[in-house]
């Protein structure tokens, strides 16, 4: 045991100088983030749980970078009890390496892409444990020839065809299916939002039906796994075989493998791919702390209260209030009402180099670019201190770090002819290589932006639930005239719901309320979390929201029309 100590410290010293000779963006880029020692011992103390005290190991690693899983299976597992260990490495300096930590002859390592390596003919040849911590490489680094060779490979493989965004760890599980023997067992270490995003559908019908899943076990987002990655991780055990009718997953979310917070067991038949599994995985793991569905509540426990409020600047509106959840007759609950079926939600716009496009007062008058090409912009959620956004007489928003937003659809000639101060700011921008940014190249012109017309409603694309207001998710009641960049997502309403704001503007500010009442709960279980508690939601998981309640609310207007 204590040799095997000293290997271990052998390896950490040599993982360590191994990333010292990449970037921490190159690294980014190849997905290398190496598991921490402590999680590969827990994942392989669990496997040896899940395996007889007599079966012959035949251990394969996809990615096995230094070893680190290696060198844990070593710690749990007798050196007579593991018959065989196989690694493949990409990268050749951590192949190297790791071949002369390892050069006793237990592992044996190829220097190769896994993805491309023809798997075993023979099923004595196949491997009856397999664990894996895949590269985490996000699916815009891919090149669109290399998609096209993992989506056919993996299509043959297991019959599944992956969607254009899956990152590369998908590509690896489904071409290990081929590797691993009938029976054997698979641990793969992979970010969770697998759980809950279009793309991961694939992945979830294959856990579902190809083999059988045993357990998911989710780490808190808050307890970040990797100290160089900002991922939130989970562990998916399975055997390879298919699963029995009455067959029940275990979720686990929490703590360790072998000590979770949190446990509970899910029917195989009441999984649905098409659905996100973290909701179902944490259901009833906390109550909400705010009602957000008039499906939760009795029809009598609700009473509606409009007061009329003047604020200064604003003129008469409505605000919202709750009284004692004692309902007048007539309400109807408006079930299975969603965002999207009130608002057109699209993401901000994407300028390419907001430190270029986004320009302060300060720096509207150096420049003098004129007037007409520079649209008023909200700074950052981060950077705006009210969530109601009033302005003034020309519909600029009242804030004292006020930004504008350079657009301009001119072609260069006319600009170079009639707009010297524009042309001159232009000439800077190419200077400094934004024109050949991946956003700016690929417009025509380069410097012009997408449409975005200000809205008045508007929600925070992410946050952290940590954050001094904590809640990761803000909505915003926007009078002016400003735009947004995508650090918001939009929410344009649908024409039923325009309509009756024309008739009555000061039902902008019921909304807006209402709005506000969702609870975290339900726009967290919508979203996705990423390490350190990083909260994110895409304009199509926004519009899932629940909004029954807001539905209730608004049937009170006479002005709108539920369709």
């Amino acid at each position: 045991m204590e040799a095997i100590h000293v290997m271990e410290a052998r390896r950490l010293v040599l993982q360590t100088q191994l990333d010292a000779m990449k970037t921490q963006a190159e690294r980014n880029k190849w997905g290398q983030f190496a598991t921490p020692t402590e999680l590969a011992t827990d994942i392989l103390v669990y496997a040896r749980s899940l395996m007889s005290s007599d079966l012959q190991v035949r251990f394969l690693d996809p990615a096995v970078g230094t070893g680190s899983f290696f060198s844990a299976l070593l710690k749990t597992f007798s050196l007579a009890q593991i018959v065989g260990a196989v690694g493949y490495e990409i990268d050749s300096a951590f192949a190297n390496g790791a071949s002369q930590l390892w050069s006793n002859g237990h592992l044996r390592i190829y220097n190769a892409d896994f993805t491309r390596v023809l798997p075993p003919e023979s099923e004595k040849m196949k491997f009856n444990l397999l664990i894996c911590n895949p590269p985490y490489v996000r699916h815009h680094h891919l090149l669109k020839a290399e998609k096209r060779r993992l989506r056919i490979a993996v299509e043959q493989a297991i019959s599944i065809r992956l969607s254009e965004q899956s990152g590369l760890y998908c590509y690896f599980l489904g071409l290990s299916h081929l590797w691993l023997a009938e029976g054997g067992l698979a641990g793969w270490l992979i970010p969770s939002e697998f759980l809950d995003v279009n793309y991961g559908k694939q992945i979830r019908k294959y856990l579902q039906e190809r083999v059988t899943l045993l357990r998911i076990h989710r780490f808190d987002p808050k307890e970040v796994q990797f100290s160089d990655a900002l991922v939130s991780s989970a562990v998916v055990w399975f055997r390879k075989f298919k699963p029995p009718v009455d067959h029940e997953v275990e979720f686990t979310f929490g703590g360790t493998l072998t000590q979770p917070h949190f446990s509970r067991f899910i029917s195989i038949s009441a999984l649905d791919a098409k659905t996100k599994w973290t909701r179902l995985s944490l259901m009833n793991i906390n109550a909400p702390s705010v009602i957000s569905d008039i499906s939760q509540l009795e029809t009598s426990d609700l009473t509606l209260s409009y007061n009329n409020v003047s604020g200064k600047g604003s003129g008469a509106y409505k605000q919202l209030s709750f009284a004692g959840f004692v309902g007048p007759a007539g309400i109807k609950a408006h079930r299975g009402k969603k965002l999207g079926d009130l608002f057109h939600i699209k993401r901000g716009l994407a300028t390419g180099a907001n430190d270029y496009f986004i320009l302060n007062e300060r720096q509207v008058a150096q420049s003098r670019i004129p007037a007409q090409f520079l649209l008023p912009v909200l700074p950052g959620p981060r950077m705006l201190p009210f969530d109601e956004v009033m302005a003034d007489d020309e519909g600029l928003p009242l804030l004292e770090n006020r930004q504008f937003l350079l657009a301009c659809d001119l072609a260069e000639a006319d600009i170079q002819a009639h707009y010297e101060p524009l042309w001159e700011y232009l000439q800077v921008g190419i200077k400094k290589g934004v024109s050949k940014g991946y956003i700016c190249s690929h417009r025509n012109p380069w410097y012009t932006q997408e449409r975005r017309p200000a809205c008045l409603f508007l929600c925070a694309y992410m946050g952290r639930q940590n954050s001094k207001r904590g809640t990761p998710f803000r909505f915003i009641l926007n009078h002016s005239k400003a735009t947004a960049t995508n650090a918001y997502h939009m929410l344009y309403p649908k024409p039923h719901l325009q309509k009756a704001l024309e008739a009555d503007p000061q039902l902008a500010r019921v909304i807006w309320q209402a709005l506000s009442t969702i609870s975290q709960d339900s726009l967290i279980e919508e979203g996705r979390v990423y390490g350190g508690g990083l909260h994110k939601m895409e304009p199509r998981e926004l519009a899932n929201v629940p909004a029954d309640l807001i539905f209730t609310l608004l049937e009170s207007n006479a002005a709108l029309i539920i369709p």
